[in-house]
């Protein structure tokens, strides 16, 4: 492990351990065996990060709720897969289509469950596959309620799969715009030729976009129409994988 992570993590575990009050740097030097120096380099890096913030006094440390927001964050993803099985089992038997469950990472999606369609023609996929999130709806669903900017890093990335693919970075944000406007993202064969799909965003307890879910087919059987007719259900499936973790629908 890198010495400087390493140094990070022992000087966090041990603000998080003590009491939760705050603590100076020579406090924190002597608990965690550094000296004051790189003690404090530590620290700075930490208050930057926003792990850690300065008491009013301006001479102690204390951690800050980033590391819960994290951890309920991680918890959510975790623990999606199993809470989201039975609302998936009733999208899955409304639509007839193929529904997954995703997660971001980076610019991919990652399927962490799926329940494939039990009709002849439909969505190819598997657990543990990934897709370009800018051109998938459960994608486009995630990176909607992203940071500003968050798409920007990885501009270089975003290639053609198919020739409906959006790979102008200012259309994509006008599309990810329209997904937060309306409720529901939507792919017309962007990733694969002929496949289509519609999703919407899972929250958690803090507001925070964990995972989404949606319905995926052949795009002569999920027309526009047909899109529009499903949405409603597809919203419902995901705020009830919200509410149950946690989540506060508005």
């Amino acid at each position: 492990m890198d010495k400087t992570l390493l140094k990070g993590l022992m000087v966090l575990e041990e603000i998080i351990d003590i009491d939760g009050e705050s603590h100076t740097i020579d406090e924190l030097a002597e608990r965690v065996g550094l000296t004051r120096s790189n003690t404090h380099r530590t620290l700075q890096t930490l208050v930057h990060a926003g792990y850690v913030a300065k008491d009013e006094t301006g001479s102690g440390y204390r951690g800050t709720t980033r590391l819960f927001e994290l951890a309920a964050r991680q918890l959510a993803r975790l623990d999606v897969r199993r809470v989201a099985a039975p609302a998936m089992r009733k999208l899955a038997n409304k639509t007839g289509e193929t529904v997954h469950l995703s997660i971001l990472d980076g610019i991919d999606v990652v399927y962490i469950e799926k329940i494939d369609s039990l009709q002849p023609i439909r969505a190819y996929s598997m657990v543990g596959g990934r897709a370009p999130a800018y051109a998938v709806a459960t994608g486009k669903a995630l990176l909607a309620y992203q940071i500003d900017g968050f798409l920007d890093q990885f501009e270089d990335r975003i290639v053609r799969h198919t020739p409906s693919t959006i790979t102008s970075l200012p259309l994509i944000k006008d599309e990810l715009r329209k997904v937060m406007r309306v409720g529901y993202a939507v792919n017309n064969g962007e990733w694969r030729v002929g496949v289509g799909g519609l999703a919407v965003t899972i929250f958690n307890l803090l507001d925070q976009p964990v995972a989404a879910v949606g319905i995926s087919g052949p795009l002569e059987r999920l027309t526009a129409k047909t899109m529009r007719e499903f949405a409603p259900d597809v919203v419902e499936c995901a705020r009830e994988i919200s509410r149950q973790l946690g989540h506060q629908s508005t």
